[in-house]
């Protein structure tokens, strides 16, 4: 289909599967569920946190299964991290520490440059926020609609930079901020699902932002209603001072995940899966015979959104739960637009005494098109 509206308007399609860009993923999703559809959608599930906010009151207004894509949650070894923190294993969680990376070291800084190498080279500096940035206009090739493509982005010419992507795993439109989010709500939106379940906030948020600019950290960090900070940690280098209480072993370990630091010890795994790892021995000795299954389904991710599709249930990563996830992503390039600590109320969505930080919030759209 040229046309994703005409593919909705078929009444033989129960569900749909949106891994389109980013600036599609809200749009596309409310007119699903208003077409009488399931959603499975990849991450981050919006470009902004009133884009998700419309997104969570569209799929319960109609009565539909959404599912995101954050299948990390749905792995053995981290759902068993994320049961064990959650049961109190370690304590009260002083301190939980992921990488997120800047655009650089997101995709490897050579394939970055290769990828992106019609902007400026300055461009290509690590950076924590989507850029804004404009390529020179090239001739659309045969059968794209390119109109269609931007859809409610901003207008600007085509460029092959967007859309022809020469290195796997790298999709170069997501760093330029009308399309995507790059690195702070892609794949650091498994990080903030999988943190957020573990610390139980999944269906919340940190009430503050604190910047490098005005703390005693030297990245960006997010502090929660119970007081336990999380460290978005760009090169686990930069910071060994910040967390002397992690052994050096864990400094590597949880990459895209967690290090979760707590009054009896520290627990981690990869954010892909494998080992469990933590300490002191005995803390670590007594996860592991006393770890259970967290009761979110089968350990398939796709599997789980199909059993709901059938009885009707929330899936493991549910429309509010993507919601959150993302949020964090968007918060954090806010909090570093704006160059300064900003109090964030999770229940409102909004910020404290900051209208300019709020104007931030959400983005309108080119019409004609809405959500």
């Amino acid at each position: 289909y040229n046309d994703y509206r005409d593919l909705l308007a078929r009444d033989d399609i129960d569900a749909v599967v949106i891994v389109t860009p980013d600036h599609w993923h809200a749009l596309q999703s409310i007119d699903a569920a208003r077409a009488g559809k399931d959603v499975y959608c990849e991450k981050p599930i919006s470009l902004t946190v009133g884009q998700g906010r419309r997104l969570v009151e569209a799929i319960q207004r109609h009565g539909r299964v959404f599912q995101t894509g954050t299948q990390y949650r749905s792995i053995t070894t981290i759902r068993k991290v994320c049961d064990f923190v959650r049961s109190g294993g370690l304590g009260q969680v002083k301190s939980v520490f992921t990488l997120w990376t800047g655009l650089g070291g997101f995709i490897g800084g050579s394939r970055f440059a290769n990828c992106l190498s019609a902007i400026a080279p300055e461009k290509t500096a690590a950076s924590y926020v989507p850029m804004d940035f404009a390529l020179p206009g090239e001739p659309v090739p045969d059968g794209l609609d390119w109109d269609l493509w931007v859809g409610p982005a901003p207008w600007q010419p085509y460029n092959s930079v967007y859309h022809i992507n020469p290195t796997p795993g790298v999709v170069p439109w997501s760093f330029n901020e009308d399309f995507g989010v790059a690195s702070s709500t892609w794949f650091h939106s498994h990080s903030a699902d999988v943190i957020q379940y573990a610390l139980g906030f999944e269906e919340s948020g940190p009430v503050e932002l604190i910047h490098p600019a005005d703390g005693p950290y030297p990245t960006l960090t997010c502090k929660y209603a119970n007081g336990t900070l999380l460290h978005l940690v760009d090169h686990w280098g930069q910071v060994h001072g910040l967390y002397k209480a992690v052994p050096a072993e864990a400094r590597l370990a949880g990459n895209f995940g967690g290090v979760f630091v707590g009054e009896r010890g520290w627990v981690t795994s990869m954010s892909t899966g494998g080992p469990i790892e933590g300490g002191p021995a005995e803390l670590f000795e007594a996860m592991k015979l006393t770890t259970r299954e967290v009761n979110i389904g089968d350990n398939d991710h796709h599997a789980n959104f199909f059993d709901c599709i059938r009885t009707r249930r929330k899936p493991s990563s549910h429309e509010e739960i993507g919601h959150r996830s993302a949020s964090l992503g968007h918060l954090t390039i806010i909090a570093y637009k704006m160059g300064k600590s900003l109090r964030w109320d999770p229940q409102t969505e909004t910020f404290a005494d900051n209208p300019q930080a709020n104007r931030l919030l959400d983005r309108a759209m080119r019409s004609p098109w809405r959500v």
